[in-house]
């Protein structure tokens, strides 16, 4: 059991997604929140980290600070994908490591796992195949990320652990068309149709890929779980341990936001992996289940959009 209570903890990439909502769960503990922007450091630079973190001295470190995308971001910036992650990690690993962090969580992605996994994904899934191709430079480097922590854990005995979300959605979401996932991109074209009373909106591919989804709230919540109950040097899957087809998920989405139209599939554009399902059940056997529904959670999130980007929902 390790306790966040009266610690300094230092929650890295506090304005994304993932971020943010551990930053919200942490209201819930007894424990001060330390965050950097970019002008307070640098993570992809060496020098800012090692430096912000000896100033700051953290006990604790959450390690949710990546370059995020869908397939079309990954396919444009590959090396953006691979050496920005790449840097962020290794410095934030080796300051912590430096600086003498109690303990550091390192969050990674469903992608590291071979595109034909046996379903549904055990963590013991890692390596025992070739990845997807259009988000291997992202998933080589969370991969890296993983083994990173787990070599600091061996050669050095620092209490360094890592969780695997599945796809994530929720406030402070990505709705940028261009580089969203596809949940918040659904949820921006399904809106947008039904604001402009279009007769039908597109996706990509067969609409026939399995998707699981976990609202980001839930994922944090799991964070701060493991973060007091755990402390081994296999990573962690955390998710839902259901999934739906995304025109399945397209049509809940239209339902949700209000648009009528019809959902037609783009068959010149890529599936990706068919299926991508994690075995949450290392998570769940140490107590954890997530409390949001997928349709309560888009849910959520549409009113969040509208709350947020008055000038997209008007």
């Amino acid at each position: 059991m390790y306790s966040l209570s009266g610690k300094r903890v230092f929650v890295a990439g506090h304005r994304g997604l993932v971020g943010s909502a551990i930053v919200r769960r942490l209201a819930e503990e007894d424990c001060e929140v330390l965050t950097a922007t970019r002008q307070d450091a640098d993570l992809r630079d060496q020098a800012a980290v090692r430096t912000w973190m000896a100033d700051r001295r953290p006990d604790a470190v959450f390690l949710a600070a990546a370059k995020v995308g869908g397939i079309l971001a990954n396919a444009t910036y590959p090396a953006d994908f691979l050496y920005d992650n790449l840097m962020i990690e290794a410095n934030v690993i080796e300051a912590a490591a430096r600086v003498g962090v109690e303990k550091l969580l390192f969050l990674g992605s469903s992608c590291i796992y071979p595109k034909f996994a046996e379903q549904p994904i055990s963590e013991d899934s890692l390596l025992t195949g070739p990845l997807e191709p259009t988000n291997q430079w992202y998933a080589v480097a969370k991969i890296a990320g993983i083994k990173l922590s787990e070599a600091y854990r061996v050669q050095h005995g620092h209490d360094f652990i890592s969780a695997m979300p599945t796809n994530l959605y929720g406030p402070n979401d990505n709705f940028d068309l261009q580089s969203s996932h596809v949940l918040p991109a659904l949820i921006r074209k399904a809106h947008e149709a039904k604001r402009s009373r279009a007769d039908a909106i597109s996706i990509w591919g067969s609409g026939s890929p399995r998707r699981e989804f976990l609202y980001v709230d839930d994922l944090a919540d799991a964070c701060v779980f493991l973060m007091n109950h755990y402390s081994c040097a296999e990573h962690v899957n955390a998710g839902s341990g259901e999934d739906i087809p995304i025109y399945d998920l397209t049509r809940l989405v239209c339902d949700i936001v209000g648009f009528e139209g019809e959902v037609e599939r783009d068959l010149s554009k890529p599936d990706g992996t068919p299926r991508k399902l994690m075995s949450a059940d290392r998570l769940k056997a140490m107590g954890w289940r997530p409390q949001v529904s997928l349709e309560d959670g888009i849910r959520r999130t549409y009113q969040w959009y509208l709350e947020h980007h008055a000038d997209l929902a008007a």
